[in-house]
């Protein structure tokens, strides 16, 4: 099967966030599971030029868009079994910044047309062409309408993923015919139009052959008005062809036995030399502790989709616990402050990190008892199965990817690999971070029998490429 995975980020040639990270390692897996995977990029000014020196001229040809013809350069570069496809473009691409430009629809709207427009060009044909997320929304939409009747496309399936809904392309109207080249007849007659504003994601969820987000859970939960962000009446209308499936984890990059941040390398079988890094994390983060307290890491943005409200609630009752607390993370300035004033009331109780370090960042998954992770909403989420992956036990608000990776303890059977709670209320966390305290101190066995159900669990990427091939099969046959 040939697979076209098209991202408007690549890791490890440019990254933001998640789907960097998820387009760098998805076409791996497939290539390993026998499939034959191109993957296609911007060439941002950003790339290193250590990359850039590794890629080959392919060809050039010009897009139209709309009444522009603009330039187009294809790049080459082969790695891991995996074809990398880089469209050059100055204008669009030589810019301070991926995203957030005031010309953003004409940029990937261009690429969307390219990526189409270079394969005849490069001789490529795929069975599947797999788009991700606003910026790439406009390929099955442009497959739809220029490519489909032409013979040399005939045949070519699309699926649309979805990573994050709350970000789904939205531009004035006045962009239908002049900026995106698509008559307006597609925008009056509701195809393009999502409350009055060009909707770049609806109209992909409509065109696609079949739609997938990254986790079962998120992709029930976007069919419903409060996770939906006014799409959910599409999603219900097109449940047949929505699935989800998790993503993985690059396990090769987290890796307690091999990760050369920790201080102490350490396995399942060497887990006792887990509190090596619990003991030079504390220190290194000012704080001391006994072996009964619990050390409670955070990583991440801090903004209120991430449960940060619920954590403003109740801080100053965590802290009245037997707990450490080390924060790592930047975010919204309110939040940010919030830990700061806590460090200067409870100095002995918190460690405030308002930056981003990714050596700390993997000291807190592996020198950490808990990581806390109390989410409003949250597609899949990676830190959870990090942690877990370090013998760190997560605990979680009960929403997308952490309900699905996240199995909470049983007090009956001794099973789970975590904590988790359901409403999003701030005593329930507390609740629950309470319970955790209790068990931390009193039952050791328990607390151990849970840290080896995480770091024995399969968080590789391989069975999730099965899942994606199997969409990518339902798609050729739809």
């Amino acid at each position: 099967m040939k697979v076209l995975y098209v991202a408007s980020e690549v890791a490890p040639f440019v990254k933001t966030g998640g789907l960097g990270d998820v387009a760098g390692s998805l076409p791996q897996a497939l290539a390993e599971q026998g499939c034959e995977v191109g993957v296609v990029c911007p060439l941002y000014s950003q790339i290193a030029q250590e990359w850039r020196d590794k890629m080959s001229f392919v060809t050039c040809l010009y897009v139209q868009l709309a009444w522009r013809n603009q330039y187009c350069g294809i790049f080459r570069l082969e790695k891991d079994g995996v074809t990398y496809y880089f469209i050059d473009n100055e204008y669009y691409f030589k810019r301070r910044q991926v995203y957030g430009e005031y010309d953003d629809a004409e940029r990937f709207a261009f690429f969307s047309r390219a990526v189409l427009d270079m394969l005849p060009a490069i001789g490529y044909k795929p069975d599947v062409i797999n788009c991700n997320d606003w910026q790439t929304a406009l390929v099955p939409v442009y497959y739809g309408i220029h490519y489909s009747y032409r013979s040399w496309y005939d045949g070519i399936k699309t699926v649309f993923t979805i990573h994050n809904i709350q970000y789904q392309g939205q531009f004035g109207s006045q962009i239908t015919d002049y900026v995106l080249g698509i008559d307006r007849y597609h925008y009056d007659n509701g195809f393009l139009q999502q409350d009055g504003d060009v909707n770049l994601m609806k109209a992909a969820i409509v065109c696609a052959n079949r739609v997938t987000t990254v986790s079962p859970t998120y992709a029930q939960e976007i069919q419903t008005p409060y996770y939906g962000f006014k799409l959910d009446t599409v999603l219900r209308w097109y449940q047949g062809k929505v699935s989800g499936i998790i993503n993985g984890l690059d396990i090769k990059q987290f890796d307690p036995e091999t990760d050369t941040h920790l201080f102490k390398n350490y396995s399942v079988k060497t887990l006792k030399d887990k509190k090596k890094n619990r003991d030079g994390l504390l220190e290194m983060c000012g704080l001391k502790a006994d072996d009964d307290t619990l050390v409670i890491g955070m990583v991440g943005r801090l903004v209120s989709q991430k449960g940060l409200d619920l954590i403003q609630c109740v801080l100053g009752d965590i802290l009245r616990l037997n707990v450490r607390l080390i924060v790592l993370g930047t975010g919204d300035y309110g939040y940010e402050q919030m830990f700061l004033s806590a460090k200067g009331w409870a100095p002995d109780k918190i460690s405030a990190n308002i930056m981003f370090n990714g050596d700390l960042a993997n000291k807190i998954y592996a020198g950490s008892d808990l990581l806390l992770m109390p989410s409003l909403f949250e597609p899949c989420g990676l830190a959870q199965m990090i942690a877990m992956r370090y013998g760190t036990l997560p605990l979680v608000r009960e929403t997308g990817g952490l309900k699905d990776t996240v199995h909470p303890y049983n007090e009956f059977t001794g099973e789970g690999n975590g904590f988790s709670f359901a409403a999003y209320n701030a005593h329930d966390m507390l609740h629950v971070i309470e319970n955790a305290c209790h068990l931390f101190a009193n039952d050791k066995a328990a607390w151990k029998k849970m840290q080896i159900a995480g770091m024995t669990g399969d968080y590789s990427w391989s069975a999730s490429a099965k899942n994606y091939i199997d969409v990518y099969e339902q798609a050729i046959k739809y």
